[in-house]
């Protein structure tokens, strides 16, 4: 039998629905490449026509999988590390020891904005962030200066539980 490490145990999530609008616009641009590939007239010659199926495919698996990888995040924190799994395949996926943390913050409200957009993001002034939907989110200073930033409900519990642990460390 095994168990978790000594220590709270947090789980949290965060979705979003639009993603899944623009799934369906992705597998109707993969439709579009097929039904052309299928069905499409040859009379104005084989370049154009190949490239039309060939753009509609690279769009919609392009859009299609790169929404269905963050429809939603799911964040699990234990005594050792805070580990973040995006889409239903939980990649891409980042683990974060606790060790390399010096602090954790609750920020009520991000944006994708303020971060150029939904998806795993990189900003300069932000360091990187995993951006799912607007709302609630964790913020960890890593040992190094930068910051990583997640949205994810209950993320007030989810500090106070990475804080126990910081405690924990360093004592």
């Amino acid at each position: 039998m095994t168990g978790h490490p000594p220590g709270p145990l947090w789980t949290g999530r965060a979705s979003n629905r639009v993603q899944w609008v623009l799934a369906a616009a992705g597998a109707a641009c993969l439709a579009l490449g097929i039904e052309l590939a299928v069905d499409g007239s040859w009379t104005s010659g084989i370049a154009p026509l190949l490239m039309s199926v060939v753009g509609c495919l690279a769009a919609g698996l392009l859009i299609l999988f790169g929404t269905l990888a963050f429809v939603h995040v799911a964040v699990t924190v234990d005594s050792q590390v805070l580990e973040v799994r995006c889409g239903h395949m939980g990649l891409p996926r980042r683990r974060i020891p606790l060790s390399e943390v010096t602090s954790a913050e609750f920020v009520p409200r991000i944006t994708p904005q303020q971060w150029g957009g939904w998806g795993y993001r990189w900003r300069p002034e932000q360091g990187t962030g995993v951006i799912v939907r607007r709302g609630e989110g964790v913020e960890l200073r890593l040992g190094d200066g930068k910051l990583f930033t997640v949205t994810v409900d209950d993320a007030e519990n989810a500090v106070r539980v990475i804080r126990a642990h910081l405690r924990a460390l360093a004592g």
